[in-house]
């Protein structure tokens, strides 16, 4: 690439100050030659760098201790709430659930007004990057802008009680970052990156120009933004799978079905080899973790349980059979309450409002299926996506599982047995403690509920009925005050 060219005035006028070190550095690197591609990114890096550090730190919560008093508890696990005990906070952790009679010194004391303390909400299948950006945005905008988008939804998913998500496609690998770190506000996240999907898959987002791309040297904007990963044969789902756990994926996320808002595939077509199937299994497996994929039909799930995939997201056209079968294999099941109305995605064919219309059939089954052999390893999670008007339902769309399942179970379904899938990153897991629970040693990720929840599953739907919300130990709501 030859001085002078617009790359290099692209440099100077990227948006961010223009003689800072990195982009004097990148101007250098670009003198020299480097591919446009490798600089364009180092730009974007530059850019969302500098942004970044521009953002003061939140301050830590003092060395003193927190102690609820005055409060009654959902722990997570149990079917009523535990009275008569008090519980102390110190640092980013539960120490004890205290007996009421028992003094403890030197705590800041909140008190709760009998109300009840549940653990953080968790949503077990959210899309940090792409819930809050319209799907012609988020495909064509660039790359900083979607950051900026999903760090803005981040705040806002957090106030709504959910402190942790498990990220299943999308490079929320930086937003995570700048959360863990104080940079930002938001969730715990668990990052699956680039959903992995073969070509003409749930994960293929180019348009048909593009067609045919003679190797992977030519990347589509999506596959650029690190929101899907085209894979093709064993060798390619080994590197593309290989990439994301390098990037810091806690899991990975494939693409065995067909999907309804994706462009080509039809929904029960069938994707991924078993050989390729397994190659991802193996490449993950390698690395303490595991497989999650993509995919609604009896036949994609049996292919992927059959292949060493151990969690199914969706499954919502699953035969009695292949729920049996999930069940006596252990597999877990993240499913969504996909039931058309009001908390729909938007569809833009007929055809797809068809596709949409028959899933939603399918996940009423699968909840009676659920219920009817108390699946235990069944989970429950959004799937927000592209569609910024819908996040604020994440919480209703929560409640809304009570037609089949009681108040605590719901409840259930958005802590303890979350937290017991995202322990099955293993290896891979980006914090070293217990989440979805309120016991000694569990992360200190609580909410204060306004009323009754066991008797009303409806007041998490609406976070003005938090009075607390609390993460890591760290307060970020406190309607008690004043």
């Amino acid at each position: 690439m030859r001085a002078g060219s617009k790359y290099q005035h692209l440099v100077h006028h990227a948006g961010c100050p223009c003689h800072t070190p990195e982009v004097i550095r990148l101007n250098e690197r670009l003198m020299q030659g480097v591919n446009r591609r490798s600089v364009l990114k180092a730009i974007i890096g530059a850019a969302a760098a500098s942004t970044l550090a521009s953002v003061p730190a939140f301050a830590q919560d003092g060395e003193r201790a927190i102690l609820f008093s005055n409060v009654r508890v959902f722990d997570g696990l149990s079917n009523a709430l535990v009275e008569g005990h008090n519980v102390l906070v110190r640092g980013n952790r539960i120490e004890a659930l205290v007996p009421v009679n028992e003094d403890i010194a030197n705590v800041d004391v909140i008190d709760c007004g009998n109300r009840v303390l549940i653990p953080g909400l968790i949503d077990s299948h959210w899309h940090s990057l792409l819930c809050a950006i319209p799907m012609q945005t988020a495909m064509a905008a660039q790359v900083p802008y979607v950051h900026l988008v999903a760090a803005n939804e981040s705040e806002k998913t957090l106030m709504r009680g959910f402190t942790t998500v498990r990220d299943v496609g999308g490079p929320s690998f930086a937003l995570k970052r700048a959360i863990d770190a104080g940079k930002a506000v938001g969730p715990r996240t668990y990052p699956s990156g680039a959903m992995i999907s073969q070509t003409s898959g749930h994960g293929d987002f180019r348009m048909e120009y593009e067609i045919p791309a003679s190797d992977q040297s030519n990347l589509s904007h999506a596959e650029e933004a690190g929101i899907s990963s085209i894979a093709n044969g064993v060798p390619q789902v080994l590197n593309r799978v290989r990439e994301q756990l390098l990037l810091g994926a806690s899991q990975i996320k494939i693409m065995t079905g067909g999907g309804v808002s994706s462009l080509y595939d039809p929904v029960p077509s069938l994707q991924f080899t078993p050989d390729e199937i397994r190659a991802a299994v193996q490449a993950a497996t390698d690395w303490g973790t595991y497989v999650c994929t993509h995919v609604y039909t009896a036949k994609g799930i049996r292919r992927s349980i059959d292949n060493g995939v151990q969690c199914i997201e969706h499954g919502q056209l699953a035969d009695e059979e292949t729920v049996r079968m999930m069940l006596d294999k252990g597999i877990w099941w993240s499913i969504q309450p996909f039931l058309g109305g009001e908390f729909a995605n938007p569809m833009s064919t007929d055809k797809q409002r068809g596709e949409q219309q028959m899933i939603a059939e399918g996940t009423r089954r699968c909840f009676e299926w659920a219920q009817k052999f108390n699946f235990e390893r069944m989970v429950w999670g959004t799937d927000i996506l592209f569609n910024p008007a819908k996040t604020e339902t994440q919480g209703a769309q929560l409640a809304r599982l009570s037609e089949w399942f009681s108040p605590a179970d719901v409840l259930k379904l958005a802590t303890s047995r979350s937290g017991e899938l995202l322990a099955l990153s293993g290896e891979r897991n980006p914090y070293d403690g217990r989440l979805g629970v309120i016991e000694k040693g569990a992360f200190a990720d609580m909410l204060l509920v306004d009323g009754n929840p066991l008797d009303n599953i409806a007041l998490v739907a609406n976070p003005d009925n938090f009075a607390v919300i609390m993460k890591d130990g760290r307060i970020f709501k406190n309607s008690l005050e004043g």
